[in-house]
């Protein structure tokens, strides 16, 4: 059977790259966590530890940190979409240089 053209790159990445990362909550919450976020926040945030469901996430100031956790609610239904299940109960945000 013949391709009927070239596949793209993404492909062979996308394989590679889920081989490499290593097989955590937090591994796939890093992976998820940009479009959970959103536009908004992503680029003021970052999930830095995961332990038993409660996820801590590292704002770049106390404003982005109050706003994240006023929507938590929205992003964790949003992330535990985005994973597939039900594997983070809780965000806990806090203020600190990212």
């Amino acid at each position: 059977m013949r391709r009927r053209g070239p596949r793209p790159v993404s492909y062979a990445l996308d394989g590679l790259t889920s081989a490499l990362a290593p097989a955590t909550l937090l591994a796939e919450v890093q992976r998820a966590w940009p479009e959970a976020a959103g536009d908004r926040f992503a680029p003021h945030s970052e999930p830095v530890s995961e332990r038993d469901g409660v996820l801590i996430v590292a704002c770049s100031e106390a404003v982005w940190a109050q706003e994240l956790d006023l929507m938590s609610e929205l992003v964790l239904q949003r992330l535990n979409t985005a994973l597939g299940r039900p594997a983070v109960r809780r965000l806990r945000v806090r203020a600190t240089r990212i």
